[in-house]
């Protein structure tokens, strides 16, 4: 089974739809509110399983997977 390449797009483009970063690209959260997530609990769902996947992301330095996306230079 290989990944859904439809979440690396949806996590530079949905934006957050509650709380402080309201707004805010998924992928542009700060790493302290994901962590804060981490903490309390990510929400149920789809938001959540986009939120554990850009605080992974970002937590092991792969942002640049994002890159690409982010410039639009999607095969």
């Amino acid at each position: 089974m290989y990944p859904d390449p439809q979440i690396l797009v949806q996590l530079v483009t949905m934006p957050m739809p509650f709380g402080k970063y309201k707004g805010t690209l998924l992928c542009n959260l700060p790493v302290s509110y994901l962590e804060w997530f981490g903490r309390k609990g990510f929400p149920e769902g789809k938001l959540g399983m986009l939120l554990h996947t850009i605080y992974e992301i970002k937590l092991n330095g792969l942002e640049y997977l994002l890159d690409p996306i982010k410039k639009g230079k999607l095969s």
